[in-house]
């Protein structure tokens, strides 16, 4: 008959590490007096070059994760930043006394060895320690090792913790630092140039959200964190830097999901003298590089599904993707009452703000998107829900604007970008009637970029991409939580 695991009692063991600290303060071996690491090699270095580091002194420093062993020799794992490695410690090496703390150690402490690198009969590399220093004390356990620390909710409360238990978690988190400047590297080969612009204005526009506000005590004045980078990125073109872009965050007062966190990372960017077109190319050339430089392919799998990002990626308009799949022809559709009919026809929930171009939108996401799997550029928006896009020269209804979908989500919003004032004041006139009809994710007019506008800008391009979903999918990550290192969460009582 099995026997249940012991229940260890988490204060008991707080209470003895608090003790054992006590103990090394008693005897000046205070660890938190300790102010730097002699350091000198790290452990993927080690396993990476053993035959150069064989029987070499090396000095290593890390997290302990795990012990073994008893009486005069011990077994231990080290954990730094690139990896672990066996630590094998003797009695006879260290002394009586140095050997004796060691034994004290706890997993979770911070530790310094010194000595020299080995392979065991097992073929294990390791490190014989020669000398030992407690660099800084764990005063609280970690979760017990075979579990882990598995709590959704903790782990996101506790990303520290997680990225100690859960290699994969730190694995993601380096890619997505790598998938960051990888972008960067890119842009700047195009010669793009990085700016920074504000967070805090007085109109968040460029955007249909949320806004989160703020009261600025100093100048007495209420003022917004910015849903969007545009219209700042836009009056540096009037400015004549022609290519500029920006990675940072941005806040909309919104819903939680597996998409959505209320801050996230946007990148933007605007080039003078292009077009709609001349982003879709950029954004197939962009994801190219980016997952090859990272992953070492342009095939990547989510979820079990293959996506290539070596061919040419699908263009379809709105209004096609709309036919094929769900059997409506909207071109065929001339009023909005006609658009309502069919609406209610096919069980498609709308408001009586609603024009054709709303609804046509609307069939779009309940048909359309979910098919979107493969790289796509949804282009040829209807003018209703792109306040700040050209209009087709052609077909004014309609503007020159796409969004990228991979997954079956969307990665990215691109416009051949309004540049007319006199038009840009009517769509903001536009938006102001919906947000006075209660819709809290319409623009206000913004005077201070019309009159940028009224300046002159050329010809211009621009594009936003989701950074976080980007990062999603080039890691196999379920949840944007997943790629965040501290999501949004709702407050704990002890948080207030």
């Amino acid at each position: 008959m099995s026997q249940k695991p012991q229940q260890v009692n988490t204060s008991d063991v707080i209470k003895v590490r608090y003790e054992k600290l006590d103990m090394l303060r008693e005897a000046g071996r205070d660890p938190f007096v300790i102010t730097t690491s002699d350091r000198d090699t790290l452990t993927e270095t080690i396993k990476n070059n053993f035959e150069e580091y064989e029987n070499k002194d090396v000095c290593v420093a890390g997290r302990l994760l795990s012990k073994r062993g008893k009486g005069k020799v011990s077994f231990m794992d080290l954990y730094d930043r690139t990896g672990k490695i066996q630590i094998f410690a003797k009695f006879d090496d260290l002394g009586e006394e140095e050997y004796g703390f060691l034994k004290k150690w706890d997993i979770g402490d911070i530790v310094e060895v010194n000595g020299f690198v080995f392979k065991t009969q097992m073929g294990e590399i390791s490190i014989h320690a020669k000398a030992v220093r407690l660099l800084s004390k764990s005063l609280k356990p970690l979760p017990e090792k075979y579990h882990g620390l598995t709590n959704t909710d903790l782990r996101y409360r506790q990303r520290y913790v997680d990225l100690i238990m859960n290699p994969e978690v730190k694995d993601t988190f380096i890619k997505r630092s790598k998938i960051i400047s990888s972008i960067r590297r890119y842009l700047d080969s195009q010669n793009f140039m990085e700016v920074e612009t504000p967070m805090l204005v007085a109109n968040a526009g460029g955007a249909s959200a949320r806004p989160f506000t703020t009261h600025f005590n100093a100048l007495d004045e209420d003022l917004k964190l910015r849903i969007s980078l545009e219209l700042y990125l836009k009056r540096l073109i009037v400015g004549g830097l022609e290519r500029v872009y920006e990675i940072g965050r941005v806040f909309r007062n919104e819903g939680v999901d597996t998409r959505h966190n209320p801050e996230f990372t946007l990148m933007e960017l605007y080039q003078a003298y292009t077009d709609y077109n001349g982003m879709m190319d950029l954004t197939e050339n962009l994801y190219r590089h980016v997952a090859q430089e990272v992953l070492g392919t342009t095939k990547i799998t989510y979820n079990g599904v293959e996506m290539d990002l070596g061919k040419p990626f699908e263009r379809i308009t709105m209004l096609d993707a709309v036919k094929k799949y769900s059997g409506v022809d909207f071109n065929e559709i001339k009023s909005d009452e006609e658009a309502k009919a069919v609406a209610k026809e096919k069980g498609i929930e709308f408001e009586d703000r609603h024009k054709k171009g709303d609804i046509l939108n609307l069939f779009f996401e309940e048909f359309a998107e979910e098919h979107m799997i493969q790289p796509t550029f949804v282009m040829d928006h209807p003018v209703e829900i792109s306040p700040l896009t050209k209009k087709k020269p052609d077909n004014p209804d309609y503007v020159e604007r796409f969004e990228f979908f991979m997954n079956g989500w969307e990665m990215a919003n691109a416009y051949s970008e309004l540049n007319d004032p006199i038009d840009q004041r009517e769509r903001f006139k536009a938006q102001e009637a919906l947000l006075a009809q209660g819709d809290e994710e319409a623009n206000t007019t913004d005077e201070d970029f019309l009159n940028a506008l009224e300046i002159g800008m050329p010809p211009t391009g621009g594009i936003g991409f989701g950074i976080d979903r980007m990062v999603m999918l080039l890691t196999d990550s379920s949840a944007i939580r997943d790629v965040l290192l501290f999501p949004t969460m709702k407050s704990l009582p002890n948080d207030k």
